[in-house]
């Protein structure tokens, strides 16, 4: 059999891999804070016995995200917050350890935890906890501070502060759960960043997803159109195969 047609299979593989992605980007295009992931197809020679110039295979890759910021949009909400410039929200992991994200639809859940998607917000002494009932404030530098229910203005007071990082986005990286995290030291070790003390939010609004659901959409059709394709190759390919067989069968 032609070996066009493993060329063109492992092109269709590689080409449901980027439909992923694009579905990923398309169903979080109301996500506030959410960075769009890249992808790029790159030709590679296919290695092995009976290697040909004109043999190359395909393979989908994720360089990374797309770091342009989102629109922003007042929503009146205390919790809501969008962060300034190049800073990030340190939250904690499903493992422990600590992500960054700047995602600012924050939520406190029925045990008084600091939210944000569901990772617990982290302060300068780990995730913060809020008291229970409170009416809560963030100011711009990421200070929260709180009045107890029943309590007078005078009885504000200041229970923690946002851990507000800005690692550069050229030393972040994407995780599978839509986190990002400083890449590891040369031994492997997990990296932490401090608290950037010059980094400022806006309480009261959000970033919304950078992703575009236009282009979206526009790359979706593409990635069907191109497995179509791909597709009709295999078909050509084992027609072919399928001919020269019946000459052979009749010459024999």
């Amino acid at each position: 059999m032609d070996r066009i047609i493993y060329t063109a299979m492992g092109g269709a593989k590689q080409t449901l891999d980027r439909q992923t992605v694009v579905s990923n980007n398309l169903a979080n295009v109301a996500t506030s804070g959410f960075r769009g992931q890249l992808s790029a197809m790159r030709s590679v020679p296919v290695a092995g016995a009976g290697l040909l110039a004109t043999r190359t295979s395909v393979v989908a890759t994720t360089p990374g995200a797309d770091f342009t910021p989102g629109p922003m949009s007042a929503t009146g909400r205390e919790l809501d917050v969008a962060l300034q410039g190049n800073g990030w929200l340190a939250v904690q992991d499903l493992a422990g350890g600590e992500a960054y994200t700047r995602r600012g639809d924050l939520q406190i859940d029925s045990t008084g935890m600091l939210l944000s998607g569901g990772r617990p917000v982290l302060g300068d002494g780990g995730p913060i906890l809020v008291p229970l009932g409170a009416e809560v404030f963030i100011g711009d530098d990421g200070t929260l501070s709180a009045i107890g229910d029943g309590e007078s203005a005078d009885a504000l007071v200041e229970i923690a502060r946002l851990k507000l990082v800005d690692p550069g986005a050229e030393a972040l990286l994407r995780g599978n759960d839509g986190l990002f995290r400083l890449a590891p030291d040369a031994d492997g070790e997990a990296r932490q960043l401090g608290r950037d003390e010059a980094l400022r939010l806006v309480s009261g609004t959000l970033e919304g997803s950078n992703v575009s659901a236009v282009e979206g959409m526009v790359a979706m059709i593409d990635n069907a159109r191109q497995y179509d394709l791909s597709n009709k190759v295999i078909e050509y390919a084992d027609d072919n195969a399928q001919r020269a067989n019946t000459l052979l069968s009749l010459q024999g």
